[in-house]
């Protein structure tokens, strides 16, 4: 299928993503933690186990954390409040984790203009605009990729966004305007990420293909992103403003991203979506209740007022002070027989080496209207040996619900319902 991508950049975005005796927990072999990635004969990575010469600048799993802190200290700073129905499904197609980046973030591989060139770009729920790193570039502007800087004049179906355009006129009240360039007939658009890294460029019009199957590995650094947020510039709204998508536990299996409706219409627990005010982009949910190691946490509802942004570029899910040391204390409980490591990232971390076998507690996230989610044991609550939780702040302001916890889920944003659904076992 094929639709109109609304962004081509002209300058620089960096991203950095059983059995048991006691049901409650659940006994898991090390070696079904997120594995090494396969290499790829088609394509290397600068980064990956394949690369030909050991690299100089390969990003640690501190610096994925850091950027992903970044993420979550901005939208605990944000405080919530209160996509259309079900049709057919208009696309969907593969999205796997980028470990092999070692981004933690999710990728799918689509194609751009007339003829199509494929580009692999992150998906992204906290974000409206589309958009590709694109020549020309001057040197030190963008960011280094595999693939090569898109080139606008070699697609038949490119053109730029007019300056006196209502699209343009709206990008102005998103505030995502950037002026405009070219004598004042093109559209600039200009996007400033949580981290501290922003991309700007000419706001474009240009084909986007989504394909099923496109995608076998990841290889290769990120050329783009998908924007899946609420507002009309995301690419979810061109599709009736339902999106879903489902992320794999480990970058060995595939997922896939749908747009138009969900991709099995049965199966889902849903909970009423509610929106940021000020920042109309989000999606939010709010938690009822936590179970780890099949006890609830002792929480008052008011620890979890603030709501939850649903987010698929944030790594950590980010739980306000109260909650976040309440289920912390169980957690470390739960797994006192494992020694703790220091890390600058996250304050539970362990060493689980010279252990061929591991037990991890249950945990299980309850919504507003009773849908409950039971995380991937280990995948969706262990990262690099770390609790995928972290502290967002004052009880009160607004928590995240990131990409680890929500691995092998089917998640479905229905906008003109206002609601969020989770389908188990998805991928």
């Amino acid at each position: 299928m094929a639709s109109l991508l609304l962004c081509l950049v002209l300058c620089s975005y960096y991203s950095i993503v059983h059995g048991g005796g006691d049901d409650s927990f659940v006994t898991v072999p090390t070696s079904s933690f997120e594995p090494n990635p396969v290499c790829s004969q088609e394509r290397v990575h600068r980064h990956g186990p394949c690369a030909p010469s050991p690299p100089t600048d390969k990003p640690t799993f501190a610096d994925t954390l850091c950027r992903s802190r970044a993420r979550l200290n901005y939208t605990a700073n944000v405080a919530p409040t209160d996509m259309r129905s079900h049709g057919d499904v208009k696309a969907s197609i593969p999205t796997h984790l980028g470990s092999s980046l070692n981004s933690l973030e999710y990728v799918v591989t689509v194609s751009f203009g007339t003829p199509a060139v494929s580009r692999v770009v992150v998906i992204d729920t906290g974000s409206d605009l589309s958009w590709l790193q694109c020549k020309p570039c001057n040197p030190g502007e963008c960011t280094a990729q595999k693939d090569p800087l898109y080139d606008p004049s070699h697609s038949s179906t490119y053109s730029s966004v007019p300056c006196s355009s209502d699209p343009c006129k709206k990008l102005t009240a998103d505030v995502y305007s950037n002026g405009c360039t070219s004598n004042g007939k093109q559209c600039g658009f200009l996007i400033s990420y949580a981290d501290g890294t922003s991309t700007s460029g000419v706001y474009s019009k240009d084909k986007l293909t989504l394909a099923p199957g496109v995608v076998h590995t990841v290889s290769g650094l990120y050329d783009g992103l998908l924007g899946l947020g609420r507002l009309s510039e995301s690419l979810g709204a061109q599709y009736g403003g339902t999106v879903s998508y489902c992320l794999p536990a480990v970058s060995s299996k595939r997922g896939f991203l749908a747009l138009g409706s969900g991709r099995n219409p049965s199966g889902f627990q849903f909970t009423p979506m509610g929106t940021v005010p000020g920042q109309p982009t989000f999606a939010t949910v709010k938690l009822a209740g936590i179970t780890i190691g099949g006890k609830k946490l002792n929480l008052r509802p008011s620890a979890f007022e603030g709501g939850m942004i649903v987010d698929s570029g944030s790594i950590i899910t980010g739980l306000p002070s109260t909650a976040y040391g309440v289920l912390r204390s169980a957690f470390r409980e739960a797994m006192q027989a494992y020694r703790l490591v220091p890390n600058d990232q996250l304050d539970t971390c362990y060493d689980f080496k010279g252990h061929k076998n591991i037990v991890v507690p249950k945990i299980s996230l309850t919504f507003s209207g009773g849908a409950t989610i039971n995380l991937h044991v280990p995948n969706g609550i262990l990262v690099n040996g770390c609790l995928a939780f972290a502290d967002s702040g004052l009880d009160g302001t607004t928590g995240v619900l990131g990409n680890v916890n929500q691995r092998t889920f089917e998640v479905l944003f229905d906008t003109s319902s206002s609601k969020v659904g989770f389908r188990a076992n998805a991928c």
